[in-house]
């Protein structure tokens, strides 16, 4: 297994792979709509995006990232925002390369933080986060609008 920082010419082998995690999230699927957001995220340097593949070059998994800043760290943060692997190489360890890509990257860039959020029932996902040394966050409620 590779990791590898995803660029424009990386889109075939994401795109399915990204359609999978939005059919997995209850959305339907369409390759080209999910081809699109991604090469606009990547032309236009809203994100970053590490993709596993295994030695034939064939997408394990990926996991996308937003950048931020901080105004009281007066900093950068990202928020792995996206997680995703196919289930033929769940339990690998491709999960935890990705997330350690993530937070390496992130160090690199300067950020004070990286942060995510899961659903209250995903248990597996907090289990490796907390594998992995992530803190559950137990001092802030998350609001949200629209």
């Amino acid at each position: 297994m590779k990791i590898i920082k995803v660029a424009l010419t990386n889109l075939d082998e994401l795109t399915p792979l990204f359609d999978s995690y939005m059919v997995f999230y209850r959305q339907k699927s369409n390759l080209s709509k999910h081809r699109e957001f991604l090469k606009e995220r990547l032309t236009n340097n809203e994100a970053e995006i590490f993709m596993a593949i295994d030695d034939h070059e064939k997408g394990m998994g990926f996991t996308l990232l937003y950048p931020s800043f901080s105004s009281v760290s007066q900093a950068r943060v990202y928020t792995l925002n996206d997680l995703y692997v196919a289930q033929e190489y769940r339990q690998k360890g491709v999960a935890s390369s990705l997330m350690r890509a993530a937070g390496e990257f992130a160090k690199s860039q300067g950020a004070v933080r990286l942060h995510l959020e899961t659903e209250t029932d995903n248990t597996k996902a907090q289990q490796l986060y907390e594998k992995e040394g992530w803190i559950k966050e137990t001092n802030y409620f998350y609001y949200r609008s629209l």
